[in-house]
């Protein structure tokens, strides 16, 4: 994605862009710096166009994409939610003349840049309209990034920022953000705010200024419970309720991590690598790598009792029969007791 940004900083734009892929950052971020190439910001108004596919007919918007720009060189055109370019089975609230749509990609406006924005995994090649676009349009995929593409994207934010990351503050802050992107951005440019041009950004400082979501708290728990550190561990719960997180769904979201983590122990027994299993799950690789080395820590049986033993304690806050944080702490202490196995 980085060498399609370059090539559209360059203001030699194509009439046709076919942006695809489930990295939503990628794919906004891609449309921002397309309509910027395009427009000066005063021309918008009169410029830009965004239909939504799921209220508006396609024929509607290349009417729209064939009319001259007002005051300006160019018009930008986007179709958001374009479904009919995919193999998903649902009721269209809108009819599409596609059709027509194949007819503009033969010839499109040369005053226009027209943006098709597929937040999918992939189009269905079957259909007529999606091999007219594959073959007419530029292609920029907003796919899911590696931890390796993670960390050099936290090192070219950086240096965008005209700071610099060290090795082990790239690391730390892809594992702090989950992977997201968005949050990668907006850390760097306050991390690198904080340093000034010509900084160095180091773990410690990523460590001390990056937020939190309840997710990577989440997550910092299990890693203690995995450890056997019950004191870490509620150290983390406790500054959880002082923020005034309600129990029931910290202990959601324990439940959620540790039944991603037994579905990733079962499909590794099973001969699945990590990718596999990414593209099994639907979720990030970099998620999926975590909770394999979260894994290590237990037996599959383990986690099967531990699984029951949630839902007994989600049980029990529901029915209001017990301290609802009184639970989560007797959980945590057995669950990370040195030596301790689940019974």
């Amino acid at each position: 994605m980085l060498q399609f940004w370059k090539q559209i900083n360059t203001k030699n734009l194509s009439p046709v862009y076919l942006l695809i892929g489930t990295e939503t950052y990628l794919l906004e971020q891609s449309v921002k710096k397309l309509i910027a190439a395009a427009l000066q910001e005063e021309e918008k108004d009169f410029n830009l166009s965004i239909y939504d596919m799921e209220e508006t007919a396609v024929e509607t918007a290349i009417e729209d994409a064939e009319t001259l720009p007002f005051m300006g060189e160019k018009r930008v055109v986007l179709l958001k939610n374009p479904s009919f370019l995919t193999g998903e089975k649902k009721k269209e609230k809108i009819e599409h003349n596609t059709e027509r749509l194949e007819q503009y990609l033969k010839e499109p406006a040369p005053y226009t840049v027209l943006i098709v924005q597929a937040p999918y995994e992939k189009l269905d090649e079957r259909k007529k309209i999606s091999k007219a676009i594959k073959k007419n349009a530029v292609i920029g995929e907003a796919k899911s990034l590696s931890e390796q593409e993670l960390i050099q994207w936290t090192h070219t934010l950086a240096a965008a920022q005209e700071t610099e990351m060290e090795s082990d503050a790239a690391e730390h802050l892809v594992a702090l953000t989950n992977g997201s992107l968005m949050m990668m951005d907006q850390e760097i440019h306050k991390l690198s705010a904080y340093t000034g041009p010509g900084g160095v950004i180091a773990k410690s400082l990523v460590d001390e200024l990056t937020a939190r979501t309840l997710e990577q708290n989440i997550f910092e728990l299990i890693n203690h419970v995995t450890a056997r550190k019950a004191d870490l561990a509620l150290h983390v719960l406790h500054d959880l309720l002082k923020a005034n997180e309600e129990p029931i769904k910290i202990l959601s979201l324990i439940s959620s991590q540790f039944r991603l983590i037994l579905q990733v122990k079962q499909l590794s027994a099973g001969g699945y690598g990590q990718p596999q299993i990414a593209g099994t799950l639907k979720v990030h690789p970099f998620r999926i790598k975590l909770a394999a080395q979260q894994a290590s820590s237990f037996h599959e049986e383990e986690l099967k009792q531990l699984m029951k033993r949630l839902a007994d304690a989600d049980y029990g806050m529901k029915i209001g029969g017990m301290n609802k944080v009184l639970i989560l702490e007797l959980f945590l202490m057995q669950l990370a007791r040195p030596g301790k196995a689940l019974k």
